[in-house]
Formats: structure tokens, sequence, C-alpha cells
């Protein structure tokens, strides 16, 4: 007997039913009827040979079954024991059943032998049918009975058939029998009999243990009821001659698995071992033993090369070698060869054989990445997929998950239109292939030959390496998809799925069933079949079905014909390809307009009659369920606020931190120590800023599924990427679109040097877009560093959060799990730009305790946007580096590579570390910090990396030249600090990669140009280096490679070229043969050369031109320079405005228009650019102002635009307001000219009478009192009576009211002095379920007297004060004072009233006005109102009363009269006259001009008004917070507009106060004198005009006024009716006007206070008007939830811009149903999932787009802002009670609130403003 096969004794045990006794059954044979006791006859032992060994068998199967006494077997059984070492106790089961008969086996079996003889069990699985086989090991997942079970036997099982006759299972058999090497004894088994004895005398339960730890009696599990049914239905099925094909089929499956070396119970493929780098991995061999297939396909597989499926095998016999070669006799030799179908030696294995084994031994994840790779190598994909051993039919839409498609089509206007959709989700019509027998023609040829001539999609015989020995693709279902390009080329013009169904249809008839019910066309190869075959049913089923077939007849080579309306038929025989080809596309395309119906992948799984993997496996269900849990979190959320509501942590206060931290490792030369105290403080005070937000569910539920069971961790976050993809993907897509466009349109622009409104118009879109795709970028590795944030800001300030559900710890071992599951984990923060090196720290910490301290490779890659970087890198290495349009890589991510234990003692490292970059050159950022991001970026990752690949796209170095600088200084600086990093430069999309002289020329000029670079790096770093191998070892020849472009064709149909694939094998191996002799660097090293490497950076050690410090500096002095300017336009407009003005009233000019004044402002506007040119060009800091250059030459232009509109208006205002008032004017100079002329004939008449001075006044008073009798009874200007109109206006309007407040005795009610308006309102009626509970309680309001609330009370006097001071506005902007009253005005402002009660009553509040609250409303405005109207009125006739106006001028008539008595020439009269008509507007002149003059000094010396809007708001801030008044600050957040105004107002009083002698009276002296010169110089140059020109008086005249038109209102007009014709003398005109004038000036010795001044003003020319009108013409939109107002401009575009958000129980705002005011900022409960209530509905308040906040600008924050948050904390601390009094509520009193709020003081509060 030969040794190697030892004996081996077998007991066999368990369910009769589960063995089929009979001749054939090797290890139990027959049973033996003669024997008079069958059962104890069993337990003869048999003497049986199995595969060489000899076997002793005791059947004890089924002998706890009988009922007959035991004791004689007892003894047998004991002697046996006694006798025999027993190896194994075989306990027989029916596969999937385990019944309570197999219980009682089990119970029995320990019951005689004993507990511990399960550790001597093996559990054998019996069937019937083959195909049950497949499934055991999901049953056993799904029992935990077998399970338990199975613990217990040690995991030993095996299956055989029922009737054990194969051969092959019985050899695996004893060979699982001979590894175990212990043996049952016989004293094990006297103890259990022993045992058994003892609990029968002590009466206890017989019932052994295993009832308690492995069976339930009452338990039949779903897999126990399935396979029941499953094993009777293939029982019938089996009967007959379908049995042997079965078994035939199984034995060639299981002869495959052990050709390729796979076992598919035992042994899965997983991702994690493909993806180490393994010796297969480093080989480029096109061939490799048939035990390397396996890897070698997915090796190549996952490089892309679709050249997978043409791998040749070594005939190799070794490799071929049968284990059981051994000396046979030969019925053992003949019986193997019968039952062992596997092919012959030499027939090759079948490509597809190899890639389905691979796919059925895969893990889910293999699987998937698998099913990817095949899609992007444009090959077809399993949709059916038979087992091999049970033929279940599985459709695995799980592996389908990560697949986009991508495809173009030209809409019904001929353009084109773009689409990506998940390929699961895509809706296509659907055409199926299938056939009939066997044909001549191939299907698969077919079928690829009509989607790409120039790929086989469908692999077919005429492949190399295709056989006849297919094996595992009969039944498989294929899919593909065909994808225009939006071309006139395509094939079909909208995408179409296409399924073939392998082998003959008719033996899958349950495949062919699915592929025809969801076709839209069913296309079938048919062979000339006999009109009663059975398989013609089926075709002409088909043929019958409503929907389109196209026959396709092996035997005929007819052309396609129609048979009948979407029938056709198409002959193959001895036809071309491309003919067949062609005319079934045509057919297809034919039957698409015929039939509607589509097809989406997801819908097969909702087919009851397969195995769809992702329902299969609980945990890709339980991770499926806990992403979408996450993801509808995140439901009706636009992208670019998902961010800001669920990962609070990594937004604006990190991006503040980052920025604090650079500029606090970067201090000004100056810089004192307590600055940088200070620094550190706010650094903190950010952390824990931080630390206070909550983690949003979102986060807390992916913290939880991470740390749960590894496969369905893995499950949950492969789900969570795809969701969040699914998600995203529509959206970014369309984005990127937008961006490409706009990108685009710049580009055009910029080439042809456009510098036009246009320009930056498309610029400011482009900007905008960029801004909306970095918002709406969300995927895992946000998650990831929302993690990390928190467990930095936890760090930082040594605190738990509240509620944390989790260790904080748990947060970096999570990550480091993720990494080493072969996740990238990010390494710098792309949007912040700064590595987390806390958060990364410890990831590496754990890395280091989990894996060991792991010796490294680090790789890194640079080069442009877009570039193929991590494409190449997933190629090289098999990555899940972003490569989609919507997940462009930022910042740098790390992901780990593992090392094979055969390859580690080789490349002397354990890992290999791979370092992935943002782009170089980004499009997205400007000019200046571009520069800036790529020299960080790539000196961080060069000094990291013991290997950088320089990637550059196309062959020419001189279009990378500045990216090369960049590299190079890199290097240079490595150098410096003793760094000596490796480098390949890899040259991607070159055309011909094979011409070794141009790739020799190539390498020449990029050796230049690195030189080239060297220098000028050297030069700028100060060091000495000539060429760039003096700075880095470099290998020009080896360390240059070129690559093929990725896709062989043209996208989206091209397959990957193989040719790439090649190349980037190359790469590997030439990355590879560094490794070795790089430095040793270990998982420890890593970690401190991160660390040491920011902190170098921060520290600027390495220099670069670009300093936070001097940026803010320049930033402050650009916004100093950008006031200037703008007020220079502005007063230059204001001093146009005043001219035209003038000359409107003096009637030079009749239109203005925008055009006109653009011209008047053309010389200050570009005075003004000039001015902002030299600027930009020559300041000292030009190279860091450049960057806003744009941005502020827009902001002016839009300024002055503004300006010249505002100032038309205004100007087109006066032309109208002086036609209006025309007739008042000439009436009244008419009346005044006419008095000077009766004046001067009375006088003529009393000249020569002689009468004293007492009679002639007499006489002239006489005179003047007739005269203006009857002007009276002419122009009569009546009083007004306002009430009166309002009166019979409201009478008129209310004639139904049922209150009458006109009648006698009745008066109107005050509305705002009430203290409620309960009586002026009713409750609106509720509706729906609570609508009688709700009146009911309004009802008991009603009856005690309080139908309003406090809150509802606030809200009408708001509203009340609101419109009283908007009538105010309109009553002034009448401007009666210069128009007169017109009773229409009182119409206007009672249909505004009307109107704004009737918005008030149908917004969101609970009542509605009564009548009487409109009448006492309108009533109330115009009783307060009443004084303004009549102060108007009475300066309008003042201004135009000729009686009134005749009779301040009373005094200056009779001095003319006086004249005319005394004979005064006529020229010294007209002076007299024209000084007295000057005097007045004179005096309007001087003060106009000295009122704006003075806005100069008050906007240069006045700080709160020398800037912005956003200063004077802080400074107004400052100003209550100094002050302390809470009555000043709810004006403020109630009225905001108007305090504004009054606080302008306050200043410029206050300002005019203080310096009324030091600066408004030299100002007046000054415009005095000015205006005596000019005068007097008119004056002289009309005379010396008249008399050179022998001119009369009316050419003086002309002459005077035409020389002050500019600065005086004084027209010939004025002198309309005077007679001057005589006047002759124009020297002495001269002379008495310059004798005149100086007594006509103002005498600012009178002048004493701004009192004084300023009624000597019109309203518009005050200085406080004119500043009211610079800073308040903008946006007062105020926040909903805080009140903070809008700082933005008037109907400015995008979002409102407020200073700082506020907490909302300032505003009133308190939590539903308490008492209590809310202490939240509305910032944060818009990043929170708490909601308000708004009309009876709750709406989620991240739902609520508010205001952003100025600091969210990065450079603003600096300059403009501290935390205002703590302003508003102060503000709650200080005047607590005043609110809690006001509301009639009160604050939480929350411990932590209370103790924030104490935290800060009035002086902190000031202090955060930055003023």
């Amino acid at each position: 007997m030969d040794c190697r096969f030892p004996n081996l004794t077998i007991v066999t045990t368990g369910n009769s039913a589960a063995v089929q006794f009979g001749q054939d059954n090797i290890l139990l044979g027959e049973e033996q009827p003669n024997i008079e006791n069958v059962q104890i006859s069993r337990i003869v032992p048999l003497q049986r040979k199995i595969s060489e060994h000899h076997v002793t068998v005791i059947n004890l199967t089924g002998l706890h079954e009988t009922e007959l006494h035991l004791d004689p077997a007892n003894d047998i059984i004991g002697q046996l024991v006694h006798e025999n070492k027993i190896n194994t106790f075989i306990f027989v089961v029916r596969l999937g059943q385990l019944t309570d008969a197999d219980k009682m086996g089990l119970e029995w079996l320990q019951k005689v032998f004993g507990e511990e003889v399960l550790q001597f069990g093996m559990i054998l699985f019996t069937y019937e049918a083959e195909e049950e086989c497949d499934t055991i090991t999901d049953d056993l997942k799904k029992n935990p009975l077998l399970e338990q079970l199975l613990e217990k036997c040690g995991g030993r099982y095996h299956t055989c058939s029922k009737i054990m006759n194969n051969q092959y299972e019985m050899r695996e058999l004893m060979k699982k029998i001979e590894n175990k090497r212990q043996h049952y004894t016989e004293e094990m088994y006297n103890t259990a009999r022993e045992r058994e004895a003892l609990q029968n005398n002590e009466c206890q339960s017989d019932e052994p243990a295993i009832n308690k730890d492995i069976m339930d009696p009452t338990t039949t599990t779903e897999t126990e009821e399935k396979h029941k049914i499953t094993a009777e239905e293939q029982t019938t099925e089996i009967e007959g001659p379908y049995e042997h094909g079965e078994k035939e089929k199984l034995t060639r499956s299981k002869a495959l698995f052990l050709r390729l070396h796979l076992d598919k119970h035992d042994y899965k493929l997983t991702a994690a071992d493909v993806l180490q780098l393994s010796a297969h991995s480093l080989q480029s061999n096109e061939s490799c033993a048939e035990e390397d297939l396996i890897q070698m396909f997915i090796h190549k597989l996952l490089m892309m090369d679709y050249k997978a499926r043409c791998i040749n095998v070594k005939t190799d016999e070794e490799g071929h070698s049968d284990s059981f070669k051994q000396e046979a006799d030969f019925d053992d030799f003949f019986f193997e060869s019968i039952s062992d179908h596997k092919s012959s030696k030499t027939d090759p294995i079948h490509p597809m054989d190899v890639q389905m084994a691979a796919f059925h031994c895969a893990d889910s994840f293999l699987k998937q990445l698998m099913v990817t790779k095949l899609s992007q190598c444009q090959y077809a994909l399993p949709l059916l997929v038979p087992d091999p051993f049970t033929q279940e039919i599985e459709f695995p839409l799980w592996t389908f998950r990560q697949i986009n498609k991508s495809w173009k089509m030209k809409d019904a206007d001929n353009e084109i239109i773009s689409h990506i959709q998940p390929v699961f989700k895509a809706q296509t019509p659907m055409v199926s292939f299938f056939r009939f027998g066997s044909v001549s023609s191939s299907k698969s040829q077919l079928m690829s030959s009509l989607i790409n001539e120039k790929h086989n999609t469908f692999f077919h015989r005429n492949c190399p390496g295709s056989s006849r020995a297919r094996v595992l693709m009969d039944g498989v279902v294929e899919i593909t998809w065909f994808c225009p390009a939006g071309k006139n080329t395509d094939k079909f013009n909208e995408c179409v799925a296409f399924c073939n169904l392998h082998g003959d249809a008719a033996d899958n008839e349950k495949q062919l069933r699915i592929l025809t019910e969801m076709a839209s066309v069913n296309v079938v190869l048919l062979p000339q079949l006999p009109r009663n075959d059975k398989r013609m049913k089926q075709v002409e089923k088909l043929f019958n079905d409503l929907k389109p077939l196209i026959c396709l007849f092996d035997e005929r080579d007819s052309a396609l014909t129609e048979t009948r309306r979407g029938k056709y038929k198409i002959g193959l025989k001895n036809r071309s390809q491309s003919d067949i080809s062609e005319e079934l596309r045509r057919a297809i395309n034919y039957c698409f307009s015929l039939s509607s119906s589509t097809f989406i992948l997801e819908d097969v799984s909702k087919l009851s009659d397969i195995i769809v993997d992702e329902k299969n496996n609980d945990d890709c269900r339980s991770g499926k369920e806990a992403a979408q849990k996450m993801m509808g979190l995140l439901r009706n959320k636009k992208l670019s606020e998902i961010k800001e509501s669920v990962l609070p942590h990594q937004g604006k206060l990190w991006h503040q931190w980052c920025q604090k931290n650079k500029e606090l490792h970067r201090p000004q030369p100056n810089e004192l120590d307590t600055e940088q105290s200070k620094k550190k403080r706010e650094l903190m005070k950010i952390r824990e800023q931080q630390h206070e937000y909550d983690i949003s569910e979102f986060i807390k539920i992916f913290i939880k599924e991470t740390n749960s069971g590894s496969a369905k961790k893995m499950f949950f976050l492969k789900w969570l990427g795809i969701l969040m993809d699914e998600n995203t993907s529509a959206d970014l897509f369309g984005l990127h679109h937008k961006y490409n466009e706009q990108w685009s349109a710049v580009l055009k622009l910029k080439e042809n040097n456009d510098k036009s409104e246009q320009f930056k118009t498309e610029q400011t879109k482009f900007e905008g877009i960029s801004e909306e795709l970095q918002a709406a970028a969300f995927g895992l590795e946000h998650i990831m560093r929302e993690i990390g944030q928190i467990y930095e800001s936890c760090i930082s300030v040594q605190k738990i959060k509240e509620g944390l559900e989790f260790e904080i710890s748990s947060m970096p071992s999570l990550a480091a799990e993720m990494m080493i599951s072969g996740f990238p984990l990010e390494l710098m923060d792309g949007d912040a730009g700064h590595v987390p090196v806390i958060w990364i720290t410890a990831v590496l910490d754990e890395l280091i305790k989990k894996l060991g301290d792991m010796r490294v490779f680090v790789i890194s890659i640079l080069g442009v946007q877009s570039s193929g970087k991590s494409t190449m890198l997933n190629a090289m290495f098999g990555l899940q580096f972003a490569v989609s349009a919507g997940r462009t890589t930022r910042g740098a991510f790390m992901q780990l590579v593992r090392v094979s234990d055969e390859m580690k003692a080789h490349l002397n490292l354990d890992y290999i570390l791979v370092v992935d970059t943002e782009g170089l050159r980004s499009s997205e950022m400007a000019v200046r910090s571009t520069r800036h991001r790529d020299n960080e970026m790539a000196t961080f990752v060069v000094g990291l990396a013991n290997l950088t690949l320089i990637n550059i796209f196309g062959e020419n170095p001189a279009e990378m030249q500045d990216i090369l600088q960049i590299v190079v200084q890199a290097f240079l600086r490595m150098k410096k600090v003793t760094l000596n990093p490796s480098c390949v430069f890899v040259h991607q999309n070159v055309s011909d990669v094979t011409a070794g002289e141009k790739n020799m020329e190539g390498r020449r000029r990029l050796q230049e140009t690195l030189d080239k670079m060297t220098k000028l790096a050297a030069k700028e770093e100060v060091y000495d280096a000539e060429c760039f191998s003096d700075v880095i070892e470099f290998d020009i020849r080896n360390d240059v490679k070129y690559f093929a472009q990725l896709w062989e064709g043209n996208p989206p149909m091209a397959p990957t070229n193989p040719n790439y694939c090649e190349n980037i094998q190359e790469l590997k191996e030439t990355i590879m043969s560094h490794a070795p002799k790089s430095g040793r660097m270990k998982l420890i090293d890593l970690k401190d050369r991160i660390r040491d490497l920011w902190e170098a950076l921060l520290d600027e050690r390495f220099v670069f031109s670009f300093q936070n410090s001097l940026e803010i500096a320049a930033y402050r002095k650009l916004e100093t320079e950008y006031n200037q300017w703008s007020w220079k336009l502005r007063s230059a407009m204001l001093e146009i405005e005043y001219k035209l003005h003038n000359k409107i009233e003096n009637e030079e000019v009749d239109e203005v228009k925008e055009s006109d004044l653009k011209v008047e402002l053309k010389e200050k506007s570009e005075g003004v650019k000039s001015s902002m040119s030299e600027f930009f060009e020559k300041d000292t800091d030009a190279g860091i102002l450049i960057q806003w250059k744009n941005n502020f030459e827009i902001k002016i232009q839009e300024l002055q635009e503004t300006i010249i509109r505002e100032t038309n208006r205004k100007l087109n205002g006066m032309l109208q307001r002086r036609d209006l008032k025309k007739k008042i004017d000439s009436q009244r100079t008419h009346y005044e000219n006419t008095l000077f002329e009766k004046s001067k004939e009375l006088a003529l008449k009393l000249k020569d009478q002689a009468k004293d001075e007492e009679t002639l006044k007499k006489e002239f008073d006489l005179f003047w009192t007739e005269c203006v009798k009857k002007i009276i009874t002419d122009t009569p200007i009546k009083d007004i009576d306002i009430l009166r109109e309002v009166k019979l206006l409201l009478g008129d309007i209310y004639k139904s009211a049922p209150v009458d407040p006109w009648r006698e005795g009745s008066e109107c009610r005050d509305v705002f002095s009430l203290q409620s308006y309960s009586d002026y309102v009713q409750l609106k009626k509720s509706s729906g379920y609570t609508r009688h509970l709700k009146n009911a309680i309004n009802a008991a309001k009603k009856t005690f007297g309080k139908t309003l609330s406090k809150e509802d009370e606030i809200q009408i006097t708001i509203f009340v004060t609101d419109v009283a001071q908007q009538i105010d506005k309109r009553i002034m902007s009448f401007n009666i004072a210069k128009m007169g009253f017109n009773v229409s005005c009182i119409q206007q402002l009672v249909d505004y009233i009307k109107a704004r009660v009737r918005e008030h009553q149908e917004g969101s509040v609970s009542y509605v006005f009564k009548n009487e609250f409109s009448i006492d409303f309108i009533c109330s405005i115009f009783k307060r109102a009443n004084k303004t109207f009549t102060q108007q009125h009475r300066l309008f006739r003042e201004a135009n009363d000729p009686v009134l106006f005749l009779e301040k001028k009373k005094e200056e008539y009779y001095s003319i009269f006086q004249k005319h008595l005394q004979g005064a020439a006529s020229s010294v009269i007209f002076g007299e006259i024209l000084c007295q008509k000057l005097k007045e507007r004179i005096e309007q002149s001087v003060y106009t001009k000295s009122a704006r003059d003075l806005i100069d000094d008050i906007i240069r010396k006045c700080r709160s008004l020398n800037g912005s809007r956003i200063n004077l708001e802080k400074h107004i801030l400052k100003f209550l917070a100094e002050k302390e008044n809470f009555s000043a600050y709810m004006d403020y957040i109630n009225y905001p507009r108007e305090h504004f105004e009054n606080f302008i107002r306050d200043e410029v009083s206050e300002y005019m106060t203080h310096n009324f002698s030091d600066s408004v009276l030299p100002k007046m002296q000054k415009n005095i004198e000015l205006l005596q010169k000019m005068i007097m110089d008119a004056v002289h140059k009309s005379t010396e005009h008249v008399q050179t020109n022998s001119g009369n008086v009316d050419l003086w005249l002309k002459t005077f006024t035409q020389q002050l038109s500019d600065v005086l209102i004084f027209s010939k007009k004025d002198l309309i009716g005077v007679k001057h014709d005589d006047v002759d003398d124009f020297n002495l005109l001269k002379e008495v006007i310059t004798t005149k004038l100086p007594a006509l000036m103002p005498d600012t010795s009178k002048e004493s206070n701004t009192d004084t001044f300023y009624e000597k003003l019109d309203l518009k020319d005050r200085p406080d008007e004119i500043l009211i009108d610079q800073f308040c013409q903008c946006c007062w939109v105020q926040c909903p939830f805080c009140k903070a107002t809008c700082t933005q401009t008037e109907n400015h575009d995008g979002d409102h811009c407020v200073l700082s958000h506020r907490i909302t129980g300032i505003n009133g705002h308190y939590y539903y149903e308490t008492d209590k005011l809310c202490r939240d900022f509305c910032t944060g409960a818009v990043a929170s999932n708490k909601s308000f209530k708004s009309s009876g509905k709750w709406i989620p308040y991240k739902e609520y787009r508010i205001a952003r906040e100025v600091h969210n600008d990065r450079i603003l924050r600096q300059v403009l802002l501290g935390p205002i948050w703590v302003y508003w904390r102060w503000f709650v601390r200080r005047f607590q009670k005043d609110l809690e009094n006001y509301y009639e509520k009160s604050f939480v009193e929350q411990r932590l609130f209370q103790i924030m709020l104490k935290a800060h003081s009035k002086n902190l509060a000031i202090g955060s403003l930055c003023i």
C-alpha cells in the first residue's frame, strides 16, 4: 500500500433521505436487504477504495430514525470505536434543507458520541440537480443555524450528488478528510456514555446541548423554504435525458475552474488582491500560463487595455499537469476519462470563459470595477448571467452603478444637445439579438459591425483567441449602448441599447422571455427550420407580437424586405458584412419610428424570477438604505447650498482660520509680539466658533455607518458615492457645459484685445459660473473634510462636542481604515488652499497603529488642468481619483497602493503612496492668485514625493514654460533644503510615439527649456545652477516618456488606445525602477515631512512673491483711492448739474440728454481713469493691486453711469417744473415791471410839484394800494384746507361705511397714539381640519378683549410708522413750494395708503383691518401732514403770490420812485433796478455754491462719512454702542433708512456747528468774492462789447446775462416790461453797478449758525441731503429673520449682502409654543435642520437663501470686518431686559448662552467693528 494515501475511517450519519444507495454509490454502495435487521446491517464496516485511499465506512445514516431498541447497535458501535481510529463523522444533509429529522439526527449523534464529536464532524450537503450547489454560500449566510453548526464543525463541509457517483467529488472529499490530522478516540466515546448514564440516573432532560446552541425546532428560514421548492422543481426538471446534458455542463464548468485554479465556493477574488502591486502588474508579457490567465486578464483590464481578451497561453506542460497522475488501475483510469469532461489539454480556454470565470469568482466590488473597466474599453457588459453550477439567473445591477454614458443629439432646430446619465437610469430604445439553432453567421460579429465597425464590442468567433470550447457563455445576455456624437455620420440618431443572448434561445427560455418583453425591436437569426420545429412556434409568437421584428435568415440571400408593418427579413447568405449592417441599421431605424417603447436598465430588477445581486446581498441592501437615508437629508436642497447646510465646519470659519494662520506665520517687519498674541487669540476664537457648530445629522449617520461591519461599510461608502454622483452629475454637466461655452467667449474677446463692456460682462458671467461650480461640487472628499474639521476643532479647543455619539479618536481611525480600503484622502484642502496638519497627522498615526510603520514610496504628479493626470494614475495603479467632468481634482489627494509580499523584498518597500494634485494654471482663477497657488502646490508635492511625474499635454514644452519654471524652482528649493527627489516627464497625447528621431528632437528641446528655466529659477532663488542636471539627477533618455492619445478614435464610442496602455505599463516599470534607489521613508517620516514642509511654506522660508499682509495694506490703500475717485466724479457732476440748473432757469437750455451729460463729464471721467491707470501701474504695490484692477474699473464705470442717469432725471424734472411755473413767473415779472413803470410815471407827474417827503410818501402809498388791489382781483392765490379736501374724498370713497367719521360731533382717532389696535382688526377665519379649534380660540380672545398678540401690535406699529414716513417723502416729492398745490396730490396719497393697507393684510398676518382703520389711518396721516402742506403752500405763496412778493419789494420801488423824482439818468435808474433784481439771485448762488463746497471738507474730516456705506453703518453701530440708547437701537433695526438719514444729518450738523467760523464762513466769503469778481468782469466785458459794436442796451443786457448764466439764475426775461430803451450811457451804468455791487453781497457777519445757513438753501442743496443722496441710494431690503439690511446698490445684481447677520431674537423671533426669544444667528439657522413657521406652514431654514455677509470675501474679511457677532452678543447682553420687555418674552436661560453673552464687553463689541 502506498503510504502517501493513508487508510481513512469514516462514520456517516444523518438523514437517509439525503442519500441514494446503489451500485454507483462510491462511498456507501447498495443497501443489504437480505440481512434481517437492515439498520443494524449498515453498521457493518464497508471497505472501499476511493481515489487511491483505502476507506473504512461505518454507515449510521438513518439509525436515529428507527424505533428499534438501540442497545445492540450501541454495543456494535462501541466495538467499532475500540477497533478503529475514526477520522471523520460525516453528517449528511439535503442541500438547502435543515429539517426536524436532521436536528434529531444531530441530537442523537451528540448523545451517542458526546458533544465533542462535532470537532471531528463534516457536513455533507447532497443535491439532486447540479444547479442547487451554487447557492450554498448564500444559504449559509442567510441561515444562522447552519452557520453555527458549521462553526462547531470547524467550518468543514462538502457538496456532492445524492447518488455519490462523481469521482471528482469523492476525491475532493477524501482530500478534506485527509487534512484532518486528529482522531476520535475510545476514551471520548466512553466519557460520553458515562455522562449519558449519569444524566439518565438524575432524571434530567435528555435534550443535548446542541438544542440550545444551534437548533430551534420551530425555526424554518426563508432559505430553507426556497430550497425545498427549488428541489421539488428541479427533481421534476432533470428527469429524462436532460439530466445528462446538465451534468455534462456542470462537469465542464468545474473542470474550467480547476484549470484556472479557481474554486467557486472556497475562493473569492477581491479588489484588494488585484489592486496590489504584484509581479503580474509589472509584467508586460502578451502570454502567460493557464493558471495566470485570470490575474493577467484583470491586470490588463484595470489598465483599460481592450487586448485583455487576447492573452496567449504558454504551452508549458507543467502548467497543465494533473495532480492525480499516479499509478492507477485500468478501471480508475477509464472511469475518470468518462466522468471528467474537461477539454483536451491542447484545447485553449476561451477568452470569454476567462472573463466570466473571473466575474463569477470576483467579490461584488471587483465585479463592479471589472464591469466599469469593460465599459471604458467599449466592451459589452454582462446583463443576465446564469450561475455555472445552479443555472440560476442573476442580474448584476450593482456592477453598472458607476458607469455613466454621454452622447450628443440634434434637436428639431438642428442644435446639438449634450446628455450625460448614469447608465442604469438612461431611458433608451433597446434592440435584442438572439438565435434559434445553429447558424453559420456570427451574431456577435454582426452586432459589433452594426455598432462600431472598428472595434469588436461583442466577442465573436473570428476574434483572436476564440475557440469552440466555450463553457460559461451559453445563456449569458450582454448589453452595450450606442452613443451618438451629434454628427451626420452617426449610425443612430439617439442612444440605443443592444442586448445579445449567447447560445441557442430555445435552450434559454427565461432569458428569451425577458429580452423580448423589454425590447423595442427584436432581431432573430434563423437557420432553415422545419415548420413543425418547436422553435418555429416561438418565432411565430414573436411574429404575431405587436413589437417590430427583424429576421435574419442564414440560408437566404435576399435583401431587406418588409413583409408587413414592422416585420422585416434580411438574407445573410453570400452577402457582404457592410451591406447587411447597412440594411439592418435602416430596418432598426424604421422600427424605432413605429415603436415608442423604451428600456431602463434598472427596471430589470423588478422581474421576480431572477436573482438581483443588490437584493441578494444583505450588506449591499443595508449599505444602500443607509446611503439613501443620508441623501434624503439633502432632498430639495440646491447644490450650491448643500455644503453650507450639512458641512458647516469646512465653511467660512475654516477658510478664515486658514487665512489668519497664514497671517500669523507671515508677520509684517515691524509687527510686535502683542500682535502675534492677538492673532493667536483670534485663531482660537475662530476654532471655538467652529466648535460651536452642531454636527449635522448627515455626518452623524455617515460616522455611524462607517463604524459598522467592514462589508456593509464598503457597500455604504460605494453607495454614497454613487448616489452623490447621481444627485450632482446632471447639474454639474450642465454647469461645465456653460463654463466651457463662456470660457470660449471670453478667450475669443481676449484674443481680439477687446476691452469693451461686453468683455467685462462676459468675464463677470464666467466668474459667476466658476463660483457656482465650486459651490456645487459635492463628494465623499467633502464629507471627510468635514470630519477632519470636526476633529481639528475639538482637538484645538480641547473640548468634546455636546451630544457626540462617538469617540473623537474614532474619526482619524475611520479615515485610516478608508485609506487601507483603497479610498483617497484629501491632503490639501483645494478650496481653502491649506493642509489640515492636525487631522493628517492623526490619520497617519492611526495608519501606523493599524499597519505598522511601513516603508512607503511617494509618487506625486504635476501638470496643467485637465491634462489627464488622474486618468493616468488610475490606469497605472487602479486607483479611484475623480476624473469625470464634474469632479475635477481640487487640492491634493493621497491614496495607498499595497505592495504584494513577493515584491516587498525586491522593491524594498511595503506601500506606494500616490499623490494626485489639482491642475496648474487653472482658468478659474485670476492670473496673480494662480501663480501663487501653483507655486505653493508645486513646492509642496515635489518636496513630499520620492518621485514626481511632470505631465505635459502635447509635444511642445514651449507652451509649458511658465509651468516648467514653477517645477524647476520647486526642485531647486528641495535641493537647498537637502531633499533629493527624482522626476519623470510625460508628454501625453503625442500623435506618433514610435518616431525615434522625432522623440530625440523633442527631448533635446525639453532639455534646453529645462536648462533655461533652471537659470531663471536659480537667479530668483539666489543659487548657483547652470543646467537642470545641477539641480536633480535626471536622465533625458530614460526619464522622458511619450504617450499616445487616450482614445482610439473619437468619443463617445471610441475604446481606449492599447498603445496608451502600453505606455502606462512602461512608465510603471520606470517608476518602480526608481523605488529601490530612493531613500527609505517610513510612514512616521512621511508624517514629519508633511508637517515640516507645510510649516516651511506657511513661514515662507520658500520665498514667494505673494504676502498676505501686504495684500491687505494694498487693498486698504485702493479703497481710499476709490473713495476719492468716486467723489471726484460725483462732485464734478454736481457742478455740471448746478450750471445746467441755472441755464434751465435762464431758459438757455430746453433739453437734457444723458449723452450730453456724458460729454460734460468726459474730461473729469478721463482724468479719473488716468489716475486709476497710473495708480495701478506706478504704485509701489502695483503687483498686488493688479488683481483688483478689472473689478474696480467696472465699479467706477457703474458709478459714473448711475450718476449720469440720476442727474439726467433731476434736470429733466427741473425742465418740467420750469415749464409748469412759467406762467406764474411771467405774471409775477409782468406785475413787477408794470409797477416800475407806473411808479416812474407817478414820479414824473409829481416831479415839478414841490412837496415834502411825507406828502410824497403818502402819494406813493396811495398809488401802491390801488395797484395791489387790482393785482389781488386778477390773481388771487387762495389758502388751502387739506383736511376738508381729505374729508370730501373719503366721503365719496366710504359712502357705505358703517361709521361716518364726518358727522357732527364725530372725531377720528389718532392711530399714532393708540396703545392697541385690537378694535381695528378682525382675525382671519381658519380653514382645514383645525379651523374650528382656531376660530374658537380667536373668539375667546375677542371675548376677553385681546385680539392681537404683542408681535402683531409691534408689526402694525412698524407698518403705520413706515407708511407715514413714506407719505412725508411723497409730499416733499410733489415740490409744492415750487409748483403749488393740486388736489390730485391728495388722491395719489390716499390711493397709496389704501394699497399699502391692502398689501399688508394680504400678507402673512393673522388679521384684516376694518374700514374704520383705513378711515382713521388716512385722517391721522393727513392731520400730521397738514403742517407740512401748509408750510409748503406758504413758501409757494411767498415766492409766487405777486402781492406778497411785491410787499417785500415796496421799499425798493420807493427808492426807484425817489430816483425818478430827483431826475436821475436812465442809466442810473436802470442800474438800480438791475442791482435790486440781482441781489436775491446773488444770495442764492453764494449759499448754494458754499454748501456744495463744504461737502469736500465734511467727507475728508468726518470719519463716518469718509468711506463706503459699510463704513457708515459701522460708525452708526459704534455711536449706538457708546450712547447705549435702546430706543435708538430699535429705530435703527426697524427703520434703517430713516436712521441712516438722521445720522448723516446729525453728523453734518455737528460738523458745521463745530466748524462754522473755520469752514462755513470762509467758504461763503470766498464765494462772495469770486462771484463779485465774476459780475464785475461781466459788467466790464458787456460795456466793452457794446461800445465796440455800437450796440444798445439790449445787446449789453444779453452779453451780461450770458456771461453769468453758469453761476446765476438771471436772464433778460427778468426785465420784461421794464422800459430801458433810453439807456445809452453805459459807462454810467457800469459805475452804478460797480458802486452798488458790494452792498448786494450777503453779509456773512450776520450768519452765526447752521439754522440760519440752511434757511437760505433749497432742501436739495443742503450738504446733508446731498450726502444722504450719495449714501442712501441703495438697497434697503432686510433679512426676514434678523432684519440686517442689504449694503448693495439699488437694483443690484446677484445676492443681497449684509454687514453681519444678527441674533434673530433681536427681531422678536421666538421658539414655537414658548415665550422664549431665539438665541440663534440666522446664519447658523440656515445651516441647521431647524424650521420656522410662516402662514401656518413649517419651512426649513435651509431652504431660505439669506444674504451673504461682507466678510465672506477673503480680502474684505481682513480689511473691513472683524467678528461682528461679538457686537450683537454684547447688545443682547446689555439690552436683554429691554428686549424682553419690548417683546413681552424672555431669552432662554441656557447656561452656555448666558456665558457667551457675558464674555463680551462693550469695548470688545466696538473693537469687533474694526473701525
